[in-house]
Parts: structure tokens; C-alpha cells; sequence
């Protein structure tokens, strides 16, 4: 295991991802300063790579760390929070052995060769969750949901929602349509020619509709977007080498390959038949992350996400594994406007030149236009080919202004996640080595928290979360 010392150049972001995250059970969370608001009353969910290590060895990429999940529930008495790693059977069977004994999206299956071939990867069921009126799904892209106890966030298994036959995968970017309760989502089959498989769910997450459509190569697809009556897809010029893979021998993220001549595939469903409307092709990008998509008033579909110029960021997130980062990875946030019946590009602009991630919007607003994108971002000044994200922000498109929270030297937000009037946070203190849940008014992103609540173990800095109102 790697020591931080007064010689590391390590900055002290690393210092929460080199140590494997420590449990919690249900505990009263103390108040460090403001007070919460009387009205918040519901449960803010986490999901991120907690362990990166084991046995003195660590992950090949940031991907690959087992799940964990915090809960952090606003009641009359108070907030409280639990924290617990996702009991995936392979995070078990690791847990008893002491020791790495799979594959995963950046490492081979330790030992013999036929390892390699019997665990080539592992479910690490740790990039987002899903809350259904009676269960919490951690999302992993490349198998079934784990379901889990709202509460306790006890572990029940793997769920098929009534639909995932024949070990269907389930992203970790479903939506929800804030109006009918349906649930939108899709997975990739890994193959030569990879496929497309998207669903249709309710409320409850029960599967009522399926289809599959046959891709060119295997692209990485991450996110998609709902817009009004459309799914849209975008398939960035990055294809994976689906043979090592398939059999144990090379890793997802080496079997990459960024191939800017093939362009960004644009691919139009309708949302009621899950039929396809439309393919097209234009210029090479990449992206990871949508904020949200929408039909405007003339029938053009509008699109916000991050944009990458291109794959530099698989190096980066590689990187933040050892707790070392040197390479740049830039993004934008872009918009982008076509023509659902022709997957026509018919523009794009640039709306904020500052590196940002995890752009969405509030929950009443997806599929329709929001006012308002939520981001991660980082402070002026900052070397991102050296640190992580450090702060987050409001970009209203309305006024075209950008609104920042500035946590401060060393300290680390999650991923915002706007709940009515108010902005939540999971902060990491570099400087005290101990992460808080931060309330911000929203309307006040750029002042001071109205609430800091400390939690009793250090999160590491996880990808994404949701909130479930009481």
C-alpha cells in the first residue's frame, strides 16, 4: 500500500482513495455549523468505488472498486447516516480470501491463465443507485442491479426487475420520467457487434418493454437521454476490442481504442415503441456524462453534456486509482441540436468553457427544459491534469451565467444533487482528512452552507447519487 509522506507529490484528494472506505452503522449525524432546513425531509443516497486495494495490492483503474452505498435520511429528529459496501458475491469471496481474485473493467483475473478465463470480471456494483418505492438498486453497467433495504442497506441480491433474462446488462443512467413514473434504461450485450438492449419500466422498476438493436463494432455507450417523446443515443468513436476481453485475457479499458474517422453515431428512438426514428453520424467527440435533452417548440431536439475532444479522460480516471494524476483531460459544456426524424445535426455550441462532469438537472425537469444545469467543476486556477473536481455550480441558461460554490484549498464536493430549494453535497476535507454532507441554497450557490453535518468515516469521492423524498 502506497503511504503518503511530507516527499509525496500526491495532492490530498489522494488521500481518501488509498485506504479502503471504513462501514458505519445508522448513526446521528452532529451538526458542524447552520442548521437544516425544516422542510428537507427525505434520504440522500451514494454510490462510488470505496475499496481500491487489497492485500497490499491496488486496482487497475478507478472503475474497478468495490461499491459502497451511504444513506443519509432527514427526519424530524435530526439527519442520520449508514454507510455499507454492496455484499456482491464477488466482494465476499474477495473479502474471505483476503485478496483480489477477479477481472474487472482495468484488471485481469490475478494467477493461472484459466483464472482469467473462469472471473474475468467482477460485479463491482458501484456507480449509481436507483430508489424504487421499496428497494435500492446499485448500478453497474455491465450486469444485473444489486437490490438493496432502503433503510438498513442490507444487500438482497441480484434482480432481473422482471425482464433482464439471459443475463442482460442494466446502466447506471436510467430516467425517470417525472411525470408517468416510467423508468427508461438500456445495456449493452458485448459482442463483435455489440447490442443495444433498451427497456421500459414503471414505477416500480418492472420491465414492461424491451427491444435490441444490433450496433456497428462495439462502441462505449455510458449515458443516454431522455428528450421529450425521443431515447437518444450517441456512440462516440470508441470501440472496444471485445475478444480479450471475452476471453479474460485483456481489460475493457485497455481493449479501447479512440478512432476520431468514425465519428459520433446518433441513434433516435421513440420512447413509446422503443422503434428506431432515425441514425446519423457527425464529428468525433467523446462524453461519459448528459445533463439532459428536450424538444423545443419548433420540434428540435436540444442536448446538453460534457464533451471531450477525445479518450484522454480513460488514462486520467486510470490514474486516480494510485492516488496520481498527470494527465489532462478538458471538457466543455456543449449543446448540441438536431433533428429527431434525420438524426441531422444542425448545431453546436459551446455553453461554458471550464472543465466540468456530472451535469444534471433537477429531477422535475428531465426530458423537458431546465432553466438550470448542475455540475461538477473545477476552481479557477486549478491543475486538472493534477487534481480531481473541486467544486460545483449553477449554469443558467437563461442568463448564461455561471453560478460556483468555492468549498476551499483541499476540500473535494460530490456531484450536486439539487433537492428543491437546496443543494446537497458529500464534501471530503483534504485538509482534516474527514468528509461532511453540505446544504447549500440554491439560490446562494456562491455564499457560505447553510448546514455542515459530519459524517463519521471519510467517503471516498463517489460517481453519483439520487435523492428519495420521505
Amino acid at each position: 500500500m502506497q503511504i503518503l509522506d511530507k516527499k509525496s507529490t500526491k495532492k490530498a484528494w489522494a488521500k481518501a482513495v488509498i485506504e479502503p472506505a471504513q462501514e458505519f452503522p445508522p448513526t446521528q449525524l452532529p451538526i458542524i455549523s447552520g442548521s437544516i432546513p425544516d422542510r428537507l425531509r427525505g434520504t440522500l443516497y451514494r454510490n462510488g468505488a470505496a475499496r481500491l486495494e487489497r492485500g497490499g495490492v491496488r486496482v487497475g483503474h478507478w472503475f474497478d472498486g468495490d461499491g459502497a452505498i451511504l444513506a443519509v435520511k432527514f427526519t424530524d429528529a435530526g439527519a442520520s447516516a449508514v454507510y455499507r459496501y454492496v455484499q456482491t458475491t464477488g466482494y465476499q469471496a474477495e473479502t474471505t480470501a483476503g485478496k483480489f481474485l477477479y477481472g474487472n473493467y482495468g484488471m485481469t483475473a490475478p494467477g493461472a491463465i484459466w483464472n482469467q478465463w473462469l472471473r474475468p470480471v467482477k460485479h463491482a456494483a458501484n456507480t449509481s443507485v436507483l430508489a424504487l418505492p421499496d428497494k435500492l438498486l446499485a448500478l453497474w453497467e455491465g450486469n444485473h442491479p444489486y437490490a438493496l433495504d432502503l433503510e438498513t442497506l442490507e444487500t438482497h441480491g441480484l434482480d432481473n426487475l422482471g425482464g433482464l433474462d439471459n443475463g442482460l446488462a442494466y446502466s447506471a443512467h436510467p430516467k425517470v420520467d417525472p411525470h408517468t413514473g416510467e423508468i427508461f434504461n438500456f445495456g449493452i450485450t458485448p459482442s463483435v457487434n455489440a447490442v443495444l438492449n433498451i427497456y421500459k419500466s414503471d414505477y416500480t422498476g418492472k420491465i414492461l418493454q424491451k427491444t435490441k438493436f444490433t450496433l456497428e463494432g462495439f462502441p462505449a455507450i455510458h449515458d443516454f437521454v431522455l428528450a421529450g417523446q425521443y431515447l437518444i443515443f450517441f456512440a462516440p468513436p470508441v470501440r472496444i476490442n471485445v475478444i480479450p476481453v471475452l476471453f479474460g485475457v485483456g481489460t475493457y479499458s485497455d481493449s479501447m481504442k479512440w478512432q476520431p474517422e468514425l465519428g459520433t453515431e446518433i441513434l433516435v428512438f421513440d420512447r413509446e415503441t422503443l422503434t428506431l426514428v432515425s441514425r446519423a453520424k457527425t464529428e468525433p467527440w467523446y462524453q461519459w456524462h448528459f445533463a439532459n435533452g428536450y424538444v423545443d417548440p419548433s420540434g428540435t431536439v436540444i442536448i446538453d453534456f460534457a464533451r471531450y475532444q477525445d479518450f484522454q479522460t480513460n488514462q486520467y480516471l486510470k490514474e486516480i486509482a494510485a492516488g496520481e494524476t498527470h494527465t489532462l483531460a478538458e471538457t466543455t459544456l456543449t449543446r448540441v441540436q438536431l433533428q429527431p426524424q434525420t438524426g441531422k445535426v444542425t448545431a453546436i455550441e459551446t455553453l461554458l468553457d471550464r472543465t466540468c462532469e456530472f451535469p444534471l438537472v433537477p429531477k422535475a425537469n428531465v426530458g423537458q427544459a431546465s432553466r438550470y444545469t448542475y455540475m461538477s467543476i473545477t476552481r479557477p486556477g486549478t491543475d486538472i491534469s493534477q487534481e480531481i473536481l473541486n467544486a460545483i455550480a449553477r449554469f443558467d441558461h437563461k442568463t448564461q451565467t455561471l453560478t460556483e460554490a468555492n468549498p476551499g484549498e483541499n476540500f473535494y464536493p460530490s456531484e450536486p444533487i439539487p433537492v428543491e430549494d437546496w443543494v446537497l453535497t458529500v464534501v471530503y476535507d483534504g485538509n482534516s482528512h474527514r468528509s461532511e454532507v453540505w446544504i447549500y441554497d440554491c439560490d446562494r450557490l456562491d455564499q457560505e452552507p447553510i448546514c455542515k453535518l459530519e459524517l463519521p468515516s471519510v467517503i471516498p469521492h463517489s460517481f453519483h447519487g439520487t435523492w428519495k423524498s420521505q
